[in-house]
């Protein structure tokens, strides 16, 4: 089902089991070695399934579910589409930047196909969403897809509850603060508001009566994600989340190169545009058959921009251009 206000029947549960950031997807991350991908991610929903089940928990799925808006792989999507019907209660799914091609879902994204499927229940737009009977308490749940705003006020969202919770997907500024992150801010009528998109575990922030938490993604893409410990958690009736252990390796990281050697002036042009180009001339050779998606020369970009301070326009276009120059990798393979 694709929730747009729909608000979904109260569910008798012991608990909600939270999963950050799946980033399901057949493109391998560069800088990841496994042999055999995306094994690692459906193995942690696999895990989350019997914690679910053995638990009898609902389950709510923070946002980027695919790692792109549009998933080519048949084949993946029906072994996530199996394990997904595996839960005894349909997950919630907020709805990430990675799962849309535009501003909001569309019956292009695969993630749609899952909700008209009733694989999972979307939320495609920010609104109070669903109930659930936790013991003696009753939480009333709100979600806010990415690039809508969060409310600011929760009040009359629910009636009769006891503690309110609500999900977001948005770049929140927890460790210190950077351009474009939002600041916590108090709710009202919010208790607890749990965050996706930042890939990281997060120390809480109160904010007025709102407590603020982003445990962190299951899946880790990237190098500084290499001390992350991938967990799902679970929310109870209090608004506490407890962490649970799922299966990862620590050593899955290609750290050849990495910033060091990326920042050399010797080996980045001085110029973005002319990094670019040299750059990009490695797409059918070593390099990008080494990181599928880009990150390697992904990397060395972004110390570029760091070293010179260049400007967001600047950012954004080549950012564009590595972009589909990927996609064009993506498609020749």
């Amino acid at each position: 089902m694709i929730l747009t206000g729909d608000r979904l029947a109260p569910v008798a549960c012991n608990g909600i089991l939270v999963i950050g950031d799946p980033h399901v997807g057949s493109r391998r991350p560069g800088r990841r070695k496994d042999a055999i991908w995306p094994q690692a991610v459906l193995g942690k929903l696999e895990r989350c399934v019997s914690i679910a089940n053995e638990r009898q928990l609902a389950v709510v799925i923070l946002g980027d579910l695919f790692d792109r808006p549009v998933e080519t792989d048949v084949a993946l999507k029906n072994q996530l589409i199996r394990i997904l019907k595996g839960f005894r209660h349909r997950p919630l799914v907020n709805v990430g930047n990675h799962d849309i091609q535009h501003t909001t879902l569309t019956d292009s994204d695969s993630l749609a196909l899952l909700g008209l499927c009733d694989v999972v229940d979307v939320v495609a737009t920010s609104a109070p969403v669903a109930e659930f009977q936790i013991g003696e308490r009753r939480i009333g749940v709100g979600m806010t897809p990415y690039g809508q705003a969060i409310p600011t006020d929760a009040r009359g969202s629910f009636s009769g509850t006891d503690l309110q919770a609500w999900f977001t997907h948005h770049d929140i500024s927890f460790d210190g603060g950077y351009p474009g992150a939002v600041p916590p801010f108090a709710v009202e009528g919010c208790d607890v508001l749990i965050n996706g998109h930042i890939h990281k575990t997060q120390k809480a922030v109160l904010a007025g009566r709102t407590r603020w938490l982003n445990p962190g993604n299951i899946t880790r893409q990237s190098i500084d994600l290499v001390d992350h410990v991938p967990r799902a958690w679970i929310l109870d009736g209090s608004g506490a989340l407890e962490s649970q252990a799922l299966p990862f390796e620590s050593n899955v990281f290609d750290l050849t190169g990495r910033v060091v050697d990326a920042a050399d002036e010797a080996l980045v042009a001085r110029e973005v545009e002319s990094a670019f180009v040299t750059l990009l001339q490695a797409e059918s050779s070593t390099e990008l058959k080494r990181s599928g998606d880009g990150s390697i020369i992904r990397d060395e970009i972004e110390a570029k921009f760091a070293a010179d301070s260049t400007s967001d326009a600047v950012r954004a276009i080549v950012r564009s251009l590595l972009g589909e120059a990927v996609e064009r990798h993506a498609a020749q393979s």
